[in-house]
């Protein structure tokens, strides 16, 4: 799950990336308000945290810039002012959830989770597609009741593609979602994991399915 942190405390900001870094979430971290949906146009987020006291646009002023843009990203704000007023109008406004300052990092991490289930319109952490499935809970695959046995970097890109069934996502989605911070891994890669994966789909009931100009979607087999 990849996730933009809007957030000007930078000891609180790189604290977050590496809590949510060590739960398996890729963390995307800008400062000013006005960055926010620069980021957004660049890359693909589940998420995003966002601080109402940034500078350059205050986190108010974004959340309404982006529900005015009909941007549908699961919202959840932080803030130091736990009011009843602060929260009524950020939920108003387009919020999805609210967490006040401080806060531990085991709630956040659940109430980001309930959110993309959420607006995936999912009632658990289990993914499927055909005879294969995915626990997002116990990170595992499983085609029927077996266990699918896969590479890291294999399993990286095929829980990518179980979380978006039926939406094609390009190589660049693919890299930017799984491997933003390996430098040694390019496109061509993708499209050799991409071939391994399709081989030990066999007989699975799901297959990677190459969708010209859009890139790649997992959909159960005919």
């Amino acid at each position: 799950m990849r996730l933009l942190l809007a957030e000007d405390e930078s000891a609180l900001a790189d604290w977050l990336v590496r809590a949510l870094g060590q739960s398996g979430y890729q963390v995307d971290w800008v400062a000013d308000g006005r960055l926010v949906r620069r980021a957004m146009r660049a890359n693909r987020y589940d998420a995003l945290i966002l601080d109402l006291g940034l500078p350059g646009l205050a986190g108010h002023d974004v959340l309404e810039a982006l529900r005015a843009d009909e941007q549908h990203l699961p919202i959840i704000i932080l803030t130091a002012r736990d009011t009843l007023s602060e929260r009524v109008s950020t939920l108003t406004a387009g919020a999805d959830d609210f967490l006040a300052k401080p806060f531990e990092i085991e709630e956040l991490e659940a109430r980001l989770l309930a959110l993309v289930r959420r607006s995936r319109g999912r009632e658990t952490s289990r993914f499927a597609c055909g005879n294969l499935s995915y626990d997002a809970t116990s990170k595992r695959f499983q085609v029927g009741k077996e266990p699918l046995l896969l590479s890291a970097r294999e399993h990286a890109v095929l829980r990518t593609l179980i979380q978006a069934v039926g939406e094609p996502l390009t190589k660049k989605d693919i890299l930017d979602k799984v491997f933003s911070d390996d430098t040694d891994v390019h496109p061509e890669a993708i499209e050799v994991l991409v071939h391994r994966i399709r081989k030990r789909l066999v007989g699975s009931g799901t297959q990677i399915v190459t969708m010209r100009g859009l890139g790649y979607v997992l959909e159960a087999a005919p």
